[in-house]
């Protein structure tokens, strides 16, 4: 039979605040491996891009391995097979966290790598006629100019980021969907708990959703000469010193 009473007393009540604690995991999870991910995809989005293949070929090793295989596999490879295979033990948020960047950076490594070609190769090649060394025109003219390009799929990875904590239940990690499945087998009320972990995914999302309509909003708004890098992602700080992005 089953209990609605359960689903508002934990949507609603929830004491011992278990459902507030594995949303924040989910969302701390998200975050930090979001983050992770974005550094990692930049460098390996650079390694593909150059011509020397001791730099092209791992990076293009490492995409396709991390893209080619499944996210809990992963995860499992490294919780259960690390110990197994060495002396080393990580805990399983660490090895949750290690799996979601890695594999986070291998999806905006792709991304960050289509944004960087799909800006116009006459700006480096001016900026190279003006001086620059590759790293400075790079930083200073070619990334302002991709970010542009990278945010909107950014924000669909950590919305996906989000739902995919939930796999971190397989290393035992109290995210949303294992405070469900371990609070509701003790009381056998696992189906009504599930639906109260769904509402959780779905106030997180949403809330994403109009964090990344604003921050869309903002990236069409303002144009790439009048942003600096703080203005470029959110739309806000100063913009002395940081008038000119590209070179025309």
């Amino acid at each position: 039979m089953f209990h609605w009473d359960q689903v508002w007393f934990y949507l609603f009540e929830d004491p011992h605040l278990y459902f507030l604690q594995g949303a924040w995991i989910t969302l701390w999870v998200s975050v930090v491996a979001q983050a992770i991910g974005v550094v990692l995809g930049l460098f390996l989005a650079l390694m593909r891009l150059s011509k020397s293949p001791l730099l092209n070929w791992p990076a293009s090793a490492y995409i396709w391995f991390f893209r080619g295989s499944p996210l809990l596999v992963q995860v499992l490879l490294l919780y259960l097979g690390l110990a197994q295979i060495s002396s080393i033990k990580l805990s399983a948020i660490t090895c949750v966290l290690i799996s979601f960047s890695l594999n986070e950076g291998a999806y905006m490594s792709e991304i960050t790598r289509a944004a960087l070609k799909s800006v116009d190769p006459g700006q480096m090649e001016a900026a190279k006629a003006l001086g620059m060394r590759y790293s400075l025109a790079m930083r200073r003219i070619v990334i302002p100019q991709a970010v542009r390009v990278i945010i909107p799929p950014l924000g669909n990875e950590f919305n996906n980021m989000l739902k995919s904590t939930s796999i971190a239940s397989v290393a035992g990690v109290m995210e949303l969907t294992n405070t469900a499945q371990v609070y509701g087998a003790q009381d056998f009320i696992t189906f009504e708990l599930l639906i109260v972990a769904t509402i959780y995914y779905l106030v997180l999302t949403t809330l994403w959703e109009f964090v990344q309509r604003w921050i869309d909003r903002t990236n069409v708004a303002i144009a790439p000469e009048q942003k600096g890098w703080s203005r470029r992602l959110f739309g806000t700080g100063d913009n002395r010193g940081n008038q000119v992005v590209g070179l025309h």
